[in-house]
């Protein structure tokens, strides 16, 4: 190699890293930036303002597993600032997984005893310290966003199933931690309460997941349905469409079902949280029969009297 073929090498090795650290710079703005919005929605959302009926002692860490969760959906869903407006759909894709990388690095300082660079992070690490949250739940919830990016169709219902693993159980087990409540047999009911909800939430929502190019009903069973992909674009349900509603409603109410003996081990605010989210799901499963199973005319949503009647059954019965 020449002299001039190794000065050309070398300049454009450093324009090959001021490019990348150009880039590096822009992306932690980024996440930066989201994290600052994520702030700022939850000062606004529903979220935070009903932890004020929780003990004091748990008011702050669930902000904390809050706003990690927000920011880490918003990486993943949310438009991103500073993005080049004609990046195409492959690069956004890029920056997403690459920022869903550097939150799971600075989650993961918070367990080799370093300080974390962003203030949500920062937050959810005294969370970890004070109710000792394994790192796993932290790390699934993240790689679950990762998989957003990659899979917008699930085959069969164990692949499904397999996504809630990561996109929802995990939040329920970070909640009993926080509740010091965390048993294998709770965190094993909490899972079917979450992968339930989960199942619930993408039952009630087919028309807005279909709108971002997502479809969480399974294929095979949409196949024995009969169902289509252009039977889920059009504005009403048809008797197929119905049906298969039905049946995955039918599907997410028995797991729920299972999994609801987990409030009545639980006592005080513990129980009633608990019962909370499992009255939540039951009262959406009743606003979707209540439409008939017609989630595409409009999104079923459960009314506050539905809602604070299936809690209340819940927290007297204990399921």
């Amino acid at each position: 190699m020449t002299g001039a073929e190794t000065g050309r090498t070398g300049s454009g090795g450093v324009a090959e890293v001021a490019k990348q650290d150009e880039a590096g710079e822009r992306d932690g703005a980024i996440t930066a930036r989201v994290s600052l919005a994520v702030a700022a929605k939850a000062s606004a959302e529903n979220f935070p303002v009903a932890l004020r009926v929780l003990p004091k002692r748990w008011r702050a860490h669930l902000t904390a597993l809050y706003g990690f969760a927000r920011l880490t959906d918003d990486l993943g869903d949310e438009p991103l600032p500073g993005v080049p407006p004609d990046a195409t759909p492959q690069q956004v894709t890029a920056i997403r997984l690459k920022l869903l990388d550097e939150l799971q690095q600075d989650v993961s300082r918070i367990y080799a005893g370093k300080e974390p660079e962003l203030q949500a992070i920062k937050e959810l690490g005294r969370t970890v310290s004070d109710c000792g949250i394994p790192a796993q739940p932290l790390y699934d919830l993240i790689q679950a966003n990762r998989q957003d990016q990659l899979v917008t169709r699930y085959d069969t219902y164990q692949e499904l199933e397999d996504y809630c693993k990561l996109s929802a159980n995990p939040v329920g087990q970070v909640v009993l931690y926080i509740m010091n409540a965390a048993t294998p047999e709770r965190i094993q009911a909490s899972d079917r309460i979450c992968t339930a909800l989960q199942v619930i939430e993408h039952t009630q929502d087919v028309a807005e997941d279909l709108a971002n190019d997502r479809i969480y009903l399974p294929k095979q069973d949409m196949d024995a349905y009969r169902v289509t992909e252009a039977d889920l674009a059009q504005k009403t349900a048809s008797k197929q469409v119905r049906d298969l509603i039905k049946f995955e409603a039918d599907r997410a109410r028995q797991l729920l079902d299972d999994g609801s003996p987990l409030v009545g081990t639980l006592k005080g605010a513990a129980r009633l949280a608990i019962a909370g989210y499992v009255g939540g799901g039951r009262a959406t499963l009743k606003a979707i029969r209540d439409s008939d199973y017609d989630v595409l005319r409009a999104t079923p949503r459960p009314g506050k009297v539905d809602t604070l009647a299936m809690l209340a059954r819940g927290y007297v019965k204990g399921r």
